[in-house]
């Protein structure tokens, strides 16, 4: 019996913050794949080795994690005023899915890189040592992103002396603005209420801050649900029944927030919304073995992506931290003590971020302008992947 061949295509291996995902210019995809349907899903999730029974992405080039399971489609914009169109797919470890319905904050620090080197940005705007500002169209949710890329020698400058808690070496500072940070259409609290009481089966009525900003995410107080905020990921990720747990306030969170109709849509929508836990500052360990202290933070955050406790904090849901941290009222915002506030440092498991907002209420309706944080992103490898080619 003959066997189809292997088929190559051009790609590239990028760290961008606290992520890693395997990027491609949308020319260079086979031509079936250059359009969104089942061809390109099924080409992704043979590039990073979903889905998996046994979990480990072994055969692909995935990392067996929600932060290393990623995949970027890159194009020159089609849109005015604009450098790159920015496509993330979050692809699924164990099912047959990509989810394409938010966005990586931070693979985007990697975007404006890759957007440089692969001549998206016209050549006359990238000075010989300076700083280019990279102007991102987030296709997945339709909102600009500004990425200010260093350049020494005319070339990305990806080392440097920047350190990024959860990234173990430092490398070049990115700073990245989410312009109009509100995730999708519509008002950024989607049921008019900074706070509301959301009831959980199982769970109970839990306080909960719902915003569309960076990323849909739904914030609850930690000791609501038996925690403190100082976790890091073993005490949740080995606990089955506490998964299942956030996953059920997750489910119920998203159609509280109108992002499905009923709780059996959730399994298919992985990736949005986010569920993380809140706490005022406490001293910790983090997982490096870097001592924490209430002294650094100014609260205690912690996040679910794809079911499991990130090991550090999405880009996205930073965004919806910063912005929540912003509105005095919300439980992100009291937390950190309450009060006007246009910055928070808050701890996660691998460290401290420090995330800055800017937001205004208008006639009644939050808004917000820009929420900006630093990353540093870095190519670990070009050339090519290979995949059988049947299997898209």
């Amino acid at each position: 019996m003959s066997q189809a061949p292997q088929v190559k295509i051009p790609a590239t291996y990028m760290r961008g913050g606290t992520s890693k995902g395997v990027f491609f210019r949308l020319e260079d995809l086979p031509k079936r794949a250059q359009t969104p349907g089942p061809a390109r899903d099924n080409l992704l999730l043979r590039v990073i080795g979903s889905p998996d029974p046994y979990g480990k992405q072994t055969d692909g080039m995935g990392g067996a994690t929600s932060s290393t399971s990623k995949t970027v489609i890159l194009c020159k914009s089609t849109q005015p005023d604009h450098d790159v169109d920015y496509l993330f797919g979050q692809v699924s470890i164990d099912k047959p899915f990509v989810d394409w319905s938010g966005n990586c904050g931070n693979l985007t620090a990697a975007v404006g890189a890759f957007a440089i080197s692969s001549g998206y940005v016209d050549e006359e705007r990238i000075p010989d040592n300076g700083i280019v500002t990279v102007r991102i169209w987030q296709a997945n949710i339709r909102k600009t992103i500004i990425a200010k890329v260093p350049v020494t020698n005319g070339e990305v400058q990806e080392t440097g002396d920047f350190e990024l808690d959860g990234v173990t070496f430092p490398a070049a500072e990115v700073q990245v603005e989410f312009m109009d940070p509100a995730d999708g259409e519509g008002s950024m609290f989607p049921t008019g209420n900074l706070v509301d009481d959301l009831e959980v089966p199982g769970v109970g009525t839990l306080k909960a801050t719902m915003i569309n900003a960076g990323i849909p995410t739904v914030f609850i107080n930690a000791d609501a649900v038996g925690y403190n905020g100082t976790e890091l990921q073993d005490a949740i990720n080995g606990n089955p029944e506490t998964l299942a747990m956030f996953e059920t306030i997750r489910a119920y969170g998203a159609v509280k927030m109108g992002l499905i109709q009923n709780i059996e849509e959730a399994a298919a929508r992985q990736h949005t919304p986010k569920v993380a836990f809140v706490a005022p500052p406490a001293n910790y360990s983090a997982s490096s073995g870097k001592a924490i202290t209430t002294n650094d933070i100014d609260l205690l955050v912690r996040a679910l992506s794809m079911g499991k406790l990130h090991h550090a904090m999405m880009g996205t849901a930073a965004v919806a931290i910063a912005t929540a941290a912003a509105i005095p009222g919300t439980l992100v915002n009291l937390a950190a003590g309450g009060g006007d506030r246009t910055s928070v440092t808050f701890g996660h498991p691998s460290g401290t971020l420090q995330v800055g907002a800017e937001a205004k209420e208008v006639n009644g309706q939050w808004t917000a302008t820009k929420a900006i944080m630093s990353r540093s992103a870095r190519v670990l490898m070009e050339g090519w992947v290979r995949i059988p080619g049947d299997s898209f």
